[in-house]
């Protein structure tokens, strides 16, 4: 799933690192609404848009919140360069939306493939390291596999646009339960550290 927190205790921002994920879910979430209460929407046009306003949100939310939350080193770099990758995908379908079947495909699997691969990365990386990388793993993978299905889904806009919405179904579902977690963990280790510093 998106960034979690991090269990870096030192670092101020790790206990509110669950707005990552939370914002994320909001922006996954709120494409697949479009998706899913369109359907008879599902050309190329509407899947360019769709696809390069979730793309340029949750960049942002990606990149610019990694920076403020998480704790300084390569997953927060990582993230960054994620996020820089969804905006100038999300630019690019937006800018070009009418440039049909091809071009969705095109931007949406190589969009995927690209920040699958960063994901699942900071997660094999820090998984000994970081509450965050089972989250991180799973959404890595889940992303990688939508870039799959596409390079061999028929050429077929409703299709391929559906498989995007589910896909922003699962991952949205997940980072908000990650992100409710998340949070609970945070305020339970600040209660115990409360308890403690009392005692």
């Amino acid at each position: 799933m998106a960034p979690a927190v991090p269990q870096n205790q030192g670092d101020p921002n790790s206990s509110r690192y669950w707005v990552v994920p939370a914002v994320r879910a909001i922006v996954a979430l709120a494409a697949a609404a479009v998706v899913t209460f369109t359907r008879d929407a599902h050309t190329p046009q509407f899947g360019l848009i769709v696809f390069g306003v979730f793309a340029v949100a949750d960049g942002l939310a990606t990149s610019v919140l990694s920076l403020l939350f998480a704790p300084k080193g390569l997953s927060r770099t990582l993230f960054a360069v994620q996020g820089c990758i969804g905006i100038l995908a999300g630019a690019f379908a937006i800018a070009l939306n009418t440039s049909g079947l091809g071009l969705y495909l095109y931007v949406v699997t190589v969009w995927a493939a690209l920040t699958g691969i960063l994901e699942l990365y900071s997660g094999v990386r820090e998984r000994r390291n970081d509450a965050a990388a089972r989250d991180w793993l799973i959404t890595g993978a889940l992303t990688a596999i939508l870039a799959l299905v596409l390079v061999f889904v028929p050429a077929d806009a409703v299709l391929a646009i559906g498989l995007f919405g589910a896909w922003a179904v699962i991952v949205g579902v997940f980072q908000g339960i990650g992100a409710a977690s998340l949070r609970s963990a945070a305020r339970s280790a600040a209660a115990a550290r409360r308890t403690e510093s009392g005692s």
